[in-house]
């Protein structure tokens, strides 16, 4: 691998179509990183009161190949800047979605937030998944950790 060259685990294409005007493609903050930005399709501003989840298209439809899933998180500079984050934490699309991908952005902040016409409001990750086959069974295996949960395994 030569000086600049980016070694990506897999290339895998994912079509797009705009269902508007006012759409922009997803795109790569830089070589590295793993979510593509998805921006508002707005033509406003759009203020969202403290509090308040408000739905925002962003005018695209994907493609999403069968055995992937793709996964709308935070982007991380809006959520810690403004409170502005999705409403379901992680959005999921999966191959078989056709419509618009919308962002329920809700606002966790204590004021009104605004986010501008065109904006980066979430980020988009294309991950392969495994489909389970669930079994029934009448028990399961013994672990060390067992039933413990919600901080069980220690604090630190």
């Amino acid at each position: 691998m030569c000086c600049g060259e980016v070694n990506m685990v897999d290339d895998v294409n994912v079509r797009y179509i705009k269902l508007n005007a006012l759409a922009k493609a997803p795109s790569y903050g830089s070589n590295y990183a793993a979510g593509a930005d998805l921006y508002a399709a707005t033509s406003e501003c759009l203020t969202i009161k403290h509090g308040e989840t408000v739905l925002v298209g962003t005018g695209i439809a994907t493609e999403i190949p069968e055995g992937y899933v793709g996964l709308v998180f935070a982007r991380s500079g809006l959520a810690t800047k403004k409170g502005l984050a999705p409403a379901n934490k992680v959005g999921v699309i999966d191959s078989d979605y056709r419509g618009e991908i919308k962002v329920a952005l809700h606002n966790h902040s204590s004021i009104d937030q605004t986010i501008d016409a065109g904006e980066r409001i979430a980020q988009l990750v294309i991950m392969p998944y495994v489909h389970a086959n669930f079994e029934f069974a009448y028990e399961l295996s013994v672990t060390e950790r067992g039933e413990g949960g919600f901080g069980s395994t220690g604090n630190k």
